[in-house]
């Protein structure tokens, strides 16, 4: 298995619309995405590998999908099969991350494992005050990449440098079950947003107790948001900036991204499946076009996603705010900034001029705005780093 471990993008060659998915395979299995279906690192089963033949398969509902190939080198070529139907697939493997790694290595000892981050560092002699960032949903590594979107943008690689470049320390990490801690996962049912939040609070206070470091504050980008500024909350975290991070709970976003997306019978079943888990009950029974979203080895995580209001976590907080987000922004509108600013007195809302979510300057058009996702020579949009920089320095987090 490990000669195949790894990312591969392709796609399956349905007549005359190819259709795009990635698969991941690791040791312990593998997961694959199918973007624009809205399947994000769907659990596959049966990987086997004998010499060079692989098999996999997806099982949803009653539905057996399999995907029989052989390995040649840098390829993988087999075919697909669904419901009595045939096609080719073809999987190339994601070229390796040859680019200069932005800091040093370093790590602290959890519960279940020892996680791994990197720490840069501003030149000169400490202390320097310090900012952990933390990547937002899904498969989002510590340099700001998705392993569901081909390329890579690198902006929290480039946060952490510019970051170091005006004086202040950084520590990124993979999340648990990405990267470089893919082997702290564990089984998707297992996992609670909780997890994310104890994982935060544990390198803030790692931060804390290093004196390299003076203040310590938590920089949140998307889902990553909510997780920093709860973890602000329960260390007592020096200062906290939100970027792109969602005003509102979980399920109202959801809905809103399916309205328009489905019939309306799938999006009233998505509602009331909402509304049990938000009681913290599972629900058994999922169409099967619902179960990329509502499998039920994920109910537990969105039962516990969905106790936490960004509001009112924000509210916990009596330390120096920042709330920044991009105008170009097509995944977090600036209303949900608006939002957050409004339920947090006191706090700073900067919207940033011509910035996406991924913080790059992008184009009005979707498309254009997309292929900014897959260009690392991008630079950081203009006024985010300036008005980060401004605040540390305004709350003496930052010395000028």
């Amino acid at each position: 298995m490990k000669s195949i471990e790894g990312k591969w993008e392709g796609s399956i060659q349905i007549p005359n619309q190819p259709l795009p998915i990635i698969v991941q395979l690791s040791s312990k299995g593998g997961t694959i995405s199918i973007p624009v279906q809205g399947v994000y690192q769907y659990p596959l089963s049966n990987v086997k590998l004998t010499d060079s033949s692989l098999s996999f398969a997806m099982d949803i509902q009653g539905q057996h999908i399999s995907f029989n190939g052989k390995v040649e080198g840098e390829k993988i070529k087999g075919t697909f099969k669904q419901q009595g139907q045939s096609f080719p697939f073809e999987l190339t493997k994601a070229s390796a991350d040859k680019t200069e790694e932005v800091g040093e290595a370093v790590q602290i000892d959890l519960k279940d494992g020892t996680m791994q981050g990197v720490l840069t560092t501003p030149q000169g002699n400490g202390p320097f005050p310090i900012m952990i960032i933390i990547a937002g949903s899904g498969p989002t590594d510590k340099d700001g990449n998705s392993a569901v979107v081909p390329g890579k943008n690198d902006s929290l690689k480039m946060l952490a440098k510019d970051l170091a470049a005006h004086g202040a320390a950084s520590i990124r990490y993979d999340k648990r079950g990405i990267g470089q801690n893919v082997n702290l996962g564990g089984k998707e049912e297992d996992m609670r947003f909780d997890h994310f939040i104890k994982d935060a609070s544990s390198w803030v206070e790692f931060a804390k107790g290093d004196k390299r470091f003076s203040k310590v504050g938590i920089i949140g980008h998307s889902e990553g948001s909510l997780i920093g500024m709860t973890a602000a909350s329960e260390t007592n975290a020096d200062a906290f900036i939100s970027i792109a991070g969602v005003g509102r709970p979980i399920d109202q976003v959801l809905l809103e991204q399916l309205e328009g997306q489905m019939p309306e019978n799938l999006l009233q079943e998505s509602k009331d499946i909402l509304d049990n888990l938000k009681q913290g009950e599972e629900v058994k029974s999922v169409s099967t076009e619902l179960q990329s979203l509502f499998r039920p080895s994920v109910q537990p995580y969105m039962i516990s996603w969905l106790q936490y209001n960004p509001q009112e976590q924000l509210q916990k907080l009596n330390i120096p705010v920042l709330i920044l987000n991009g105008d170009r922004d097509i995944q977090v509108p600036v209303t949900d900034a608006e939002v957050l600013h409004k339920a947090k007195k006191g706090s700073e809302l900067f919207i940033v001029e011509g910035m996406n979510h991924v913080l790059k300057e992008a184009p009005e058009d979707r498309e254009g705005n997309i292929t900014t996702y897959s260009n690392p020579g991008l630079p950081l949009a203009k006024g985010l780093m300036d008005n980060i920089i401004s605040f540390l320095e305004k709350n003496e987090v930052l010395q000028k």
